[in-house]
């Protein structure tokens, strides 16, 4: 089946104003799509260019195209590429001085944007919706919009107001861009932007010039060591992260004690510092960005080397999307993680917060009822100041979209007492919530798996994307392919002969009926050890890690 073909005043655009005579996978059919008005999402890795299946169309479409975008650095970055092309772009973010952001929205308002950036918060804002509804929105643009998604590893709750805002517009049609998104993401992502039966274009998350790798630690100066140490063999420039600012201050300290050309980036340095910081590393001023996950999304430099995890991530995905910023030039490079299982706790605790409980919803529910006038998110969090933002922003949704509570035009919130509010509707509304927190806790057991296990990398995290494999059984280039591991002590006396056969680690066996992401249910046909091959419906016969498997 050949691409999608595309107008020849598209390619002569393609070529004029970008300089790029060639399209990558996968941008010509989604380029096709928008120019078309069909509403997609695309599932592109870092790297391969999802950024021009909006620019290039916006050339070309009647109206203005609405980017929101979740990172200030991210949209100045491209506001001012697009620019430098002769494509009229404006930002809209807190950023701005006041007068920039009159003199903007004037701009806006005259229809002399092509591309109009926002951060998910400013779509909120009245004003800058009526002065957008105005003129046409020929297309409307979520850039990283897994983070959309409550299943998500970034999840942010002011994206949940994308449909309200695309309603408010008139509904026009949507490009949703990600570098990951497993099935539930998907399915979440389509149910809050209201667009059920938007197409899914998704192009292999595989990177083969990617070397995945893992040194197991026991303490944590075991763990500082092994750090030094692959710092000062690594060539070129790269990023450190870690899970947590404490983490990401103290390791930076210690390096640039230890004489390493280390910067740092976390979301509680001032603007200032922060943009200077990641000057400094983009311009090769500094070779090290050690950093928590609030620094990449979207960082445009490809010789990025290798990137190191300090601390596990939370998930494959979480891990995928930012070891995945090494090697955009398509040259090799390394992305490591330095596992000590100790920092799985970190992750507990961040899993134990993330999400509004029964009793979050109890107390919100309360303090609304107590205020004589309607309370905005920040004085909600004011009263509940254990409560944090983002969970009372969650739970304030939760609570609005079961009926319990009523927002204003000022996005202030009121009771809305023409629903109750007792246990058994609350313990409703927060069960779906403690249905994600399962979730989130087997993909933090995917992530310890893929941290300890003797498969192929590369098979393990496509596998966990549901992806199929595009080598036989080994990726070649990944730690344990390119040393197997030696089989431990309990390894080889577990293989020796015993009086009784002994049972597969698997938990399934043939006969089970198993449920696959992305490919549905099953039976079990063969076990060995933890390698389960499932028949499909249609004959197919498939083999997967028991990991991914769940009992139909």
């Amino acid at each position: 089946m050949s691409a999608p073909a595309i107008p020849a005043a598209v390619r002569r655009s393609l070529r004029e104003t970008f300089g790029i005579r060639q399209l990558r996978e996968g941008q010509e059919a989604v380029i096709a799509r928008v120019l078309r008005g069909q509403d997609t999402l695309a599932i592109m890795p870092t790297g391969a260019g999802k950024s021009l299946c909006y620019q290039l169309p916006a050339l070309h479409l009647e109206g203005a195209t609405v980017v929101v975008s979740p990172l200030i650095a991210l949209m100045k970055d491209q506001a001012e590429k697009l620019e430098e092309a002769g494509v009229a772009a404006e930002q809209m973010n807190s950023a701005q001085p006041r007068r920039e952001q009159g003199e903007s929205m004037q701009r806006i308002a005259e229809a002399r944007s092509d591309v109009i950036f926002a951060t998910p918060e400013r779509l909120g804002d009245a004003e800058f919706i009526a002065t957008l509804k105005a003129q046409r929105v020929a297309l409307l643009v979520v850039d990283e919009a897994h983070c959309i998604s409550q299943w998500g590893h970034d999840f942010r709750p002011a994206f949940l107001e994308i449909a309200a805002a695309l309603e408010a517009l008139g509904n026009p049609p949507v490009l949703a861009l990600t570098a990951t998104a497993g099935t539930e993401v998907i399915d979440d992502i389509l149910k809050q932007l209201g667009r059920p039966r938007m197409q899914v274009i998704s192009t292999s998350i595989y990177r083969p010039n990617l070397r995945l790798q893992v040194a197991q630690v026991t303490s944590e100066d075991e763990k500082f060591d092994r750090l030094l140490q692959a710092l000062r063999k690594a060539e070129g420039c790269g990023i450190v992260y870690c899970a947590t600012v404490k983490a990401c201050t103290e390791l930076h300290e210690r390096l640039e004690a230890a004489g390493e050309s280390v910067t740092l980036y976390h979301g509680r340095l001032p603007a200032a510092q922060r943009h200077a910081n990641q000057d400094a590393f983009m311009a090769g001023d500094k070779r090290v960005m050690v950093a928590t996950n609030a620094f990449g999304m979207g960082i445009d430099k490809p010789d990025i080397r290798f990137v190191l995890h300090y601390q596990m991530p939370g998930s494959p995905e979480a891990y995928y999307q930012e070891a995945g910023r090494a090697g955009r030039d398509g040259q090799a490079a390394d992305c490591g993680l330095l596992f000590y299982r100790k920092d799985r706790q970190v992750q507990q605790f961040f899993l134990a917060r993330r999400y509004p409980s029964l009793d979050d919803l109890a107390e919100v529910t309360a303090v609304l009822e107590r205020s004589r006038e309607p309370l905005t998110t920040q004085q909600v969090v004011e009263r509940l100041p254990a409560l944090g933002r983002t969970r009372a922003a969650v739970a304030l949704k939760l609570l609005r979209d079961g009926g319990v509570v009523a927002a204003d035009r000022s996005h202030a919130w009121r009771r809305d007492t023409r629903q109750r509010a007792d246990k058994r509707t609350l313990s409703r509304l927060a069960a779906d919530y403690e249905q994600k927190a399962e979730r989130d806790r087997e993909s933090l057991e995917r992530m310890v798996f893929y941290a300890q296990t003797g498969f192929c990398r590369w098979r393990v995290l496509l596998e966990c994307f549901g992806e199929p494999l595009p080598f036989e059984e080994r990726c070649g280039v990944c730690d344990n392919c390119v040393r197997p591991p030696a089989p431990s002590p309990e390894a080889v006396q577990a293989s020796a002969p015993k009086p009784k056969p002994v049972q597969p680690a698997s938990p399934f066996k043939p006969g089970d009926s198993v449920k696959v992401p992305r490919y549905g249910d099953g039976l079990v046909a063969q076990v060995a050890g933890e390698e389960v091959t499932v028949v499909f419906p249609d004959s197919a016969k498939r083999s997967f890690l028991s990991a991914y498997l769940s009992p139909a």
